[in-house]
């Protein structure tokens, strides 16, 4: 798959656990065998952060503990 032309709705894609309920203020991070999109729900069409798996992996632990929280 060509990182570039990552499309969300083609692959495994969850918001996340902070949105309430059917809310579009939130982030939707889609699972693609070697790279991970990031995009918002607000503009899904405004484009996708797309990382490798090994650096979504490393990112993940800083943010679960809490480390960007505003």
């Amino acid at each position: 798959m060509n990182d570039e032309n990552l499309d969300l709705a083609q692959v495994s894609s969850r918001k996340s656990s902070r949105s309430k309920g059917g809310a579009n203020n939130c982030v939707e991070v889609g699972l693609a065998t070697e790279v991970v999109g990031v995009r918002d729900t607000k503009d899904r069409d405004g484009g996708t952060l797309v990382f490798d798996r090994s650096t979504w992996e490393a990112f993940l632990p800083s943010l679960k503990a809490g480390h960007f929280d505003l």
